[in-house]
């Protein structure tokens, strides 16, 4: 639990100006502390075993001599740790992941499967008797590899094929231009700075777990299902999160801590690893994407069919939903998605960044910047001629939808009125010179949550919402909203967020987080004024008002809601070595009305910079003899440093949501969407060939064939990869 003390008093009308970060001199000064830094009276603590074989059984684990070493206090595996309870749907309407539900059984379903749990005095101890155990298996043969024609995928639940409008392949043969293509991405990985960290204790008959997470409600409601608690004796606290990116809800660290925490009675800390979070933290699936198009000359479309294929664990099925950004960006007279998953022997995906979206984005614009090419048109001009007056699949009205106003304001600014659409024809010595651009957006969404706020007997207020910060600013916009709410200062408002015991409330993810937060905010502030309008004298222990936008939000009328953006690159390609290099990235966007310029633009460059990871680094790829990963670290993932991003600028047009009380949508995602596909069309700009298969490496640049000359506009791919991900 996080408290911002009350400063200098500062003018009103806070939302809409640059604050910096309350809890910014906590941070700088290391008063801010994390889950893995708390430190408790008899803390023990934990260090998880993992399986070395990708599928099979465990038929033994030696526990006998690595309970004689020093330190050690216990090793709970699957022969006597409690039994979990797993047949419930949880908060986000899912079954729970087995991933998290540890020691259940002796299957093995992907390498790096949690097998044992070592308790020991220190860390290093827990680690050494870790190391020390030895479990023998029962391997089976397994299969890591995703094809476009497995024969395995299906048609994920809760994901069916949409299909609209007239009939699809006759509107295919009567175009008069017809793109057909595949377009893979990688496995990626959450990689935030902060590993996944949790200590549990009993704490007077309550169970008490100190976590990095996005949503402490959220990870109560799981742990008390799981163990069968009334939630009312599960606290969950979150005080500062260093990145999450979908990847901290339940884990195995978290329930593994209370099983540890409720045998020995005694506070237990559970710390992720770099490596363990590779198979324990999720990842975003790669994927296998076709994409249809068939347009008239002019690039009008009539047709838009995009299929996409993710994999998924054999332990729980999560859908990568690719297909769903064109059910919003484009208008065609015939309209297909369909997203199908396979089951493999690997660890389950989650959500990360813009689910969906970000992949899905780099397929469907990079097959617009081809149809483009194809009709001869100019990229945005394309777009804007396919733009839809209504939802394109569900037929709903816009809350707003200003995406030609991002592309127009973006061409500006960017000089795209001065682009020569040839490609290949822009040089500086080796290097080759090209720009692209591509669409963006994400929905815009808010679910019910509650609010508490109190008005304190010295004129102050304090704010208590489950809220998380995963390092977004959230606990800075959230007190400058308040403010505004109450017609006070920001420096007269306390803001208190990450503890459960406040009242459930909406996740940080999906982009809704300050969107639901802020509408609970704002209703318990409007009545709590009404409050003293009336009765304003304050008593010492205040006067405190709980909200509930439960009813406010599902009187909500259907709407197709969502943020919308522009994104512009400029590439160099070294035609010596095939290396890429982002020049320049502008991003304009359409995101509800701002509540802090500077934690907004900092949201949106850094999503534009997971793009630009996206296209040209990330990658992590897996063994197919071993089914596990080549070097899972940062040495051997590689992510965008700043050497990587010279020229990165993120801006927004007005663009306020007459449905939300305070204007706002949501920005945390729709900065990566787009921002792949701009970059690989800068790069068919610059070199003439089209790449489609994430990430763009040296060596596909250099494997891809060479322009026929000035101007060529080439249809060629790398098919390096043979479409098939690893």
């Amino acid at each position: 639990m996080t408290t911002t003390t009350p400063g200098p008093t500062a003018l009103r009308g806070a939302v809409g100006t640059a604050h910096t970060r309350v809890e910014g001199r906590d941070k700088v000064t290391g008063a801010a502390r994390y889950a893995g830094e708390i430190p408790f009276t008899g803390l023990a603590h934990g260090w998880l075993v993992l399986s070395t074989v990708t599928r099979g059984r465990v038929r033994d684990v030696g526990t006998a001599p690595v309970l004689g070493m020093p330190g050690v206090l216990a090793v709970l595996h699957h022969g006597n740790a409690p039994r979990l309870r797993t047949d419930y749907v949880g908060m986000l309407g899912t079954r729970p992941d087995p991933t998290a539900a540890v020691f259940q059984d002796a299957r093995v379903p992907f390498a790096g499967w949690p097998v044992a749990l070592v308790v020991a005095e220190t860390p290093e101890q827990a680690r050494e008797a870790a190391e020390a155990l030895v479990v023998t298996y029962d391997e089976e043969p397994h299969t890591t590899a995703l094809a476009a024609d497995d024969p395995g995928a299906y048609s994920a639940a809760g994901h069916p094929p949409a299909e609209v409008g007239k009939d699809l392949e006759a509107e295919l043969a009567a175009s008069a231009v017809v793109l057909d293509e595949e377009y893979t991405t990688p496995e990626e990985q959450h990689s935030m700075m902060e590993p996944h960290a949790a200590t549990a204790r009993w704490d007077g008959g309550r169970l008490e777990v100190v976590d990095s997470n996005q949503g402490t409600t959220w990870v109560r409601a799981e742990l008390a299902a799981m163990f069968s608690l009334d939630p009312a004796s599960v606290r969950v606290r979150s005080e500062h999160i260093g990145g999450g990116f979908g990847s901290k809800g339940l884990r195995a660290h978290q329930v593994s801590a209370v099983m540890a925490a409720t045998e020995l009675r005694r506070p237990v800390r559970v710390v992720m690893t770099r490596r363990q979070m590779f198979s324990l933290a999720g990842h975003r699936s790669p994927t296998v994407q076709r994409v249809r198009l068939g347009a008239d000359p002019d690039g009008r479309l009539r047709v838009l069919d995009h299929r996409s294929l993710n994999r998924t664990s054999t332990v729980f099925e999560f859908v990568e939903p690719s297909a769903s950004v064109g059910q919003v960006l484009y208008a065609a007279d015939a309209h297909r998605t369909a997203s199908h998953v396979v089951r493999l022997d690997v660890p389950s995906p989650t959500w990360m960044r813009a689910p969906g979206e970000a992949p899905g984005s780099f397929a469907l614009e990079t097959a617009l910047d081809e149809l483009a090419v194809r009709c001869g048109a100019d990229p945005i001009e394309l777009r804007l001629r396919n733009e839809p007056e209504t939802g394109p699949v569900s037929g709903l009205p816009f809350s707003s939808r200003n995406l030609a106003a991002c592309f127009r304001e973006g061409a500006r600014r960017f000089g795209w009125a001065d682009r020569d659409p040839r490609p290949g024809v822009r040089r500086e010595g080796h290097l080759l010179l090209g720009t692209g651009t591509a669409a963006a957006t994400y929905g815009a969404g808010a679910a019910p949550s509650t609010a508490l706020v109190t008005a304190e007997a010295d004129s102050s207020f304090t704010v208590r919402i489950a809220a998380a910060d995963l390092g977004t600013g959230a606990r800075t916009a959230l007190t400058q909203i308040a403010a505004d709410a109450l017609e006070t200062v920001p420096g007269r408002v306390r803001v208190r967020i990450g503890d459960s015991d406040f009242g459930p409330a909406m996740i940080a993810g999906g982009s809704m987080g300050t969107r639901s937060w802020a509408w609970a905010i704002t209703a318990a502030a409007a009545e709590l004024r009404e409050r003293l309008a009336v009765a304003p004298d304050i008593p010492p222990e205040g006067i405190t008002v709980r909200s509930d936008t439960t009813e406010a939000i599902g009187a909500l009328a259907r709407k197709e809601r969502h943020t919308f953006g522009a994104q512009f690159a400029e590439v160099a390609v070294d035609t010596a070595t095939g290396e890429v290099r982002v020049r320049r990235m502008l991003g304009i966007f359409a995101a509800g009305r701002i509540v802090n310029p500077l934690t907004a633009r900092n949201q949106l460059v850094g999503g534009m910079t997971w793009g630009i990871s996206m296209a040209l680094h990330e990658e992590a790829v897996r063994d197919r003899n071993t089914g596990r990963h080549y070097a899972p670290d940062l040495a051997g993932y590689h992510v965008a440093t700043h050497a990587d991003v010279p020229d990165i600028e993120a801006d927004w047009v007005d663009d306020p949501d007459p449905d939300d009380p305070v204007g706002i949508k949501g920005i945390g995602e729709v900065g990566i969407v787009g921002a792949a596909a701009a970059v690989a069309n800068a790069v068919w700009h610059a070199t003439g060939v089209r790449q489609r298969h994430l990430p763009i490496r040296p060596d596909r640049v250099l494997a891809a064939p060479a322009p026929d000359g000035a101007g060529r506009a080439a249809d060629g791919a790398d098919e390096a990869d043979g479409g098939a991900v690893d």
